[in-house]
C-alpha cells in the first residue's frame, strides 16, 4: 500500500462524514484506493523455460492517481518531442488574483476554460504584432489548481515558441529575451479575463457558493471587479529554454504532475500526515507540513478536475486542426525535422526497456529471456 492509499484508507469515511464529494472526486478516490492491490484485476506472465508465474495488478489509470503518471508522461514528452522547431521557447505563467479564488472553484469547467482561452489569446495576439514578433508562435498550455501546501491557485502553465509563421508564410524568429513586454502581458491577460467572467456574471452563467455568494450582489460584484482592474497583475516569465527539446522536457514535469507524489509525503501516522512543500517566502526552502487525513484528502480534492476537462491544450501553430500541415511547412522552411518519435507503435513492455532499461522478459528465477503474456485476470469493482 503506498502512502497517499494509507491517507485515504485511513480518512476518506471521515472526510465523507464532514463533505460531500462530487462523483468524479468518489471515483478519484476508489481508483486510488484500488490502484495495484488486485481489485481492478492483473495481468499473467510466465515463463516459457522454468515455468514460474508473475502477478502483476493492474493500475487505475485515473489522471489523479500518483502512482499511474510516469509512462504517459514519457509518451507524451516523446510525442511533443517531434514537433520540436528550432528557436528558443519560453515559459509563462498566468495566475489570477486570489480574490477570485472562490469564484473559480464554484465554477471550475467554465472559469478553467476562460483561463486556457484568454491566456493563449493574450500570447497570440501580442506574438501577432509586428512590434514583437509578427508571427504566430506555438503554445502548449497545462492547468495546475495548486499550490505547495494543496492549497487551491488555479494557473496555466505554458510554453511559447520564440519562432513562428507569419502571414506570408515565412518563418520569424526572436532573439534570445522573451518577446513581449510584461506589464503588455499583463495588462492585456487582466483585461481579458474580467471581461469575460464579468460577461459570464452578466448572463448569469456564474454558480456561487457559501464563500462568495456576497457577490450575488450587483454592487458587491462592481466593487470587486473594479478592484481587480484597478490592481497590478503579474505573469510570472520564467527559463528561457535552449532548444524546444529542453522545454518539453521541463514542461513533461508539469504536464503530468498531480497536486503531490507519494515522494513529498515522509511520515503517515493513524492521526496525521507530513509531506515536504517549498517556502517561497523564504527562499524556496524546504519545510514540512502536518495535517490530519481529513484535511489532506479536502485539499487533494480540491484539485481533481471536471470530468473530461481537457487541462492540457495546444494553440498558435500547434493548434490540432492545423497542426501536421503547420510543421510541415516549418521543417521544409528550417531544411530539417531536428527530432522524431522513438516511442510511437512500441508497446508498454518496449517503452519500459526504451526508457527505464527494463526487460519484462527476463524471468526472475531462472535469468531466462524467456517471460511472456499468458493472460489478464478481472475483478469488478466494489
Amino acid at each position: 500500500m503506498t502512502r497517499i492509499q494509507k491517507i485515504f484508507s485511513f480518512g476518506w469515511d471521515d472526510y465523507c462524514s464532514s463533505f460531500h464529494p462530487s462523483d468524479v472526486q468518489a471515483k478519484a478516490a476508489r481508483s486510488i484506493l484500488s490502484c495495484k492491490t488486485g481489485k481492478l484485476g492483473c495481468n499473467v506472465s510466465v515463463c516459457g523455460d522454468c515455468g514460474h508465474l508473475e502477478f502483476h495488478n493492474n493500475s487505475c489509470r485515473d489522471r489523479s492517481c500518483p502512482n499511474c503518471q510516469a509512462v504517459l508522461k514519457e509518451v507524451w514528452i516523446d510525442q511533443r518531442r517531434s514537433e520540436v522547431i528550432d528557436g528558443p521557447y519560453f515559459h509563462v505563467v498566468f495566475t489570477i488574483p486570489a480574490q477570485l479564488n472562490a469564484l473559480a472553484y464554484a465554477n471550475q469547467r467554465l472559469l478553467y476554460s476562460a483561463l486556457h482561452k484568454c491566456s493563449s489569446e493574450t500570447l497570440l495576439e501580442l506574438a501577432s504584432n509586428p512590434k514583437y514578433l509578427g508571427a504566430v508562435p506555438g503554445i502548449i498550455q497545462v492547468l495546475h489548481t495548486w499550490g505547495q501546501e494543496l492549497n487551491y491557485h488555479p494557473h496555466i502553465h505554458c510554453i511559447v515558441s520564440g519562432s513562428g509563421l507569419s502571414a506570408d508564410g515565412k518563418l520569424k524568429t526572436c532573439g534570445k529575451h522573451f518577446f513581449l513586454p510584461a506589464r503588455v502581458l499583463a495588462a492585456k491577460f487582466r483585461g481579458k479575463f474580467l471581461s469575460a467572467i464579468d460577461t459570464l456574471y452578466k448572463n448569469g452563467k456564474l454558480a456561487f457558493s457559501t464563500s462568495c455568494r456576497g457577490l450575488q450582489d450587483p454592487d458587491r460584484w462592481a466593487e470587486l471587479r473594479d478592484s481587480l482592474y484597478r490592481r497590478e497583475w503579474c505573469p510570472d516569465i520564467r527559463e528561457t529554454f535552449n532548444g524546444f527539446g529542453n522545454a518539453i522536457e521541463y514542461l513533461g514535469r508539469y504536464a503530468h504532475r498531480i497536486a503531490i507524489t507519494n515522494a513529498r509525503i515522509t511520515e503517515v501516522t493513524v492521526n496525521s500526515v507530513t509531506f515536504t512543500a517549498k517556502d517561497y517566502k523564504n527562499g524556496s526552502a524546504i519545510k514540512e507540513v502536518t495535517i490530519s487525513h481529513k484535511e489532506f484528502i479536502r485539499r487533494f480534492m480540491m484539485h481533481v478536475l471536471p470530468s473530461g476537462f481537457q487541462k492540457i491544450r495546444y494553440y498558435g501553430f500547434l493548434c490540432n486542426r492545423s497542426k501536421k500541415e503547420n510543421l510541415k511547412r516549418i521543417f521544409r522552411l528550417q531544411g530539417h525535422q531536428r527530432y522524431h518519435s522513438r516511442l510511437q507503435g512500441l508497446s508498454i513492455g518496449e517503452i519500459l526497456m526504451q526508457v527505464w532499461g527494463h526487460d519484462i522478459r527476463i524471468c526472475p528465477e531462472c535469468g531466462c529471456c524467456s517471460m511472456y503474456h499468458a493472460g489478464r485476470t478481472y475483478t469488478l469493482r466494489e
